[in-house]
């Protein structure tokens, strides 16, 4: 990985839609070999994709939390199940499997905190596998550069 390919992820990072002139004015590539270079990275899976960011509050999923649980058993077998689960609940955004005290942290949109508390219990409560859940809601993001 090279300082130009560097400095095109980094670009692109920050805005998806950049026109490739655009992009390789900024990285100081002719148009040709930016492109090039662009569609290697897509080809190599370096870039996987391009999404967009939205604005969470104008489509009604504006309450964030991050969840961090803990299952009842360890086996191969119980997170498996539990990440079927969770691949089914639309509000989970993000699911990591982490080390530490617990075993997954999950990262929840929902509209508010009453439709929180349904996922919470109706939901994530339900699900056999889950033996601890803590709560970290979020109040205010200033730094968030997730692509």
């Amino acid at each position: 990985m090279d300082e130009i390919n560097q400095k095109i992820l980094r670009e692109l990072s920050r805005d998806g839609r950049l026109s490739n002139i655009e992009l390789a004015d900024r990285v100081g590539l002719s148009p040709s070999a930016c492109l090039r270079r662009v569609q290697d990275l897509e080809k190599r899976g370096v870039i996987k994709g391009y999404r967009a960011i939205l604005d969470r509050d104008k489509i009604g999923a504006g309450f964030v939390a991050y969840i961090a649980v803990g299952l009842s058993d360890h086996s191969k077998a119980s997170q498996e199940a539990f990440e079927r689960a969770i691949s089914r609940a639309h509000e989970v955004r993000e699911c990591h499997n982490i080390t530490g005290t617990v075993e997954y942290m999950l990262r929840v949109e929902c509209a508010d905190l009453p439709s929180y508390k349904h996922f919470h219990t109706e939901i994530l409560g339900v699900l056999p596998q889950v033996n601890a859940i803590t709560s970290y809601i979020v109040m205010g993001s200033p730094k968030d550069e997730r692509a």
